[in-house]
């Protein structure tokens, strides 16, 4: 799978080269063998001192994961979420025969014909980049779409009824410069949103706006 290195991990980016060892004493033992299986951890949208990137261990039982913070110079392989969809993977997965993964198949030329940023995340992307069983017949699909500009509600309501005409349950996020809301949210043009930011969540009435005063 390609390696991408944008300047600085991204939330839902996968990366690999933490150990056990560079666990806290307070780790899970599952969290300690999910590494020395040679996991990937997940980057999490929280804040961490230089040098450092917040993530998130995944084990094999839902209700396991362990958040903890991975020094930027023990990444030894960083792979976005689009790069996971460009793989196609799913084509050759043991059970195309999942709704998460039949979704995936129906939506994935259809996004891509769009012009839009897309990757997955959640179970099934974990699965498709580490090649380590997360997902199952019930997984939802998780997908994210980069949207660093402002996206119509017209858009945001012609994607969702084409995500609501795909088998299973499909879960899509919007990230903006600095957060994330759901796709269906925005579609329903509520007076004001969840965006989901490094310091926590906020009520807001335009996300792009909010991050541009974020980042001003």
């Amino acid at each position: 799978m390609a390696i991408e290195r944008p300047a600085t991990p991204r939330p839902h980016d996968l990366l690999w080269g933490m150990t056990a060892e560079q666990l806290p004493a307070d780790a899970p033992v599952w969290a300690r063998a999910a590494l020395a299986r040679h996991a990937p951890v997940v980057v999490r949208r929280a804040s961490a001192e230089p040098g450092w990137i917040a993530v998130g261990i995944r084990g094999p039982a839902r209700e396991q994961r362990f958040a903890t913070w991975m020094r930027l110079d023990a990444i030894r392989r960083h792979v976005s979420p689009e790069a996971i969809a460009r793989t196609g993977r799913w084509r050759t997965h043991a059970q195309a025969q999942w709704p998460a993964l039949r979704a995936l198949a129906q939506l994935a030329p259809e996004l891509t014909a769009r012009g839009l940023a897309w990757g997955v995340t959640g179970s099934l992307g974990f699965e498709l980049a580490s090649g380590l069983a997360a997902a199952h017949p019930a997984s939802d699909l998780d997908l994210l779409l980069r949207a660093p500009q402002p996206l119509a509600l017209g858009m945001a309501r012609t994607l969702c009824t084409l995500f609501d005409g795909a088998p299973g349950t499909v879960d899509v996020q919007l990230e903006t410069p600095c957060g994330a809301l759901a796709l269906r949210e925005w579609a329903k043009g509520a007076a004001r949103v969840l965006l989901k930011t490094s310091g926590g969540p906020l009520l807001v009435g335009d996300p792009w706006a909010a991050a541009r005063q974020a980042v001003a």
